[in-house]
């Protein structure tokens, strides 16, 4: 990706975030979005192990 600035560290799934950044997306809305992806494969992983 040279040209193009890393999302931060508050983005969880920068991968999800450039994606929809492409596609026209708000840089909030799309970090929201992914921060919120990430979040939710997070609690599933957590409820897989009990």
């Amino acid at each position: 990706m040279p040209g193009k600035k890393s999302p931060g560290p508050s983005v969880k799934k920068p991968d999800t975030y450039e994606a929809l950044k492409d596609k026209g997306m708000s840089k909030e809305r799309a970090a929201k979005i992914s921060n919120a992806q990430a979040s939710k494969q997070k609690s599933k992983k957590k409820n897989n192990k009990s």
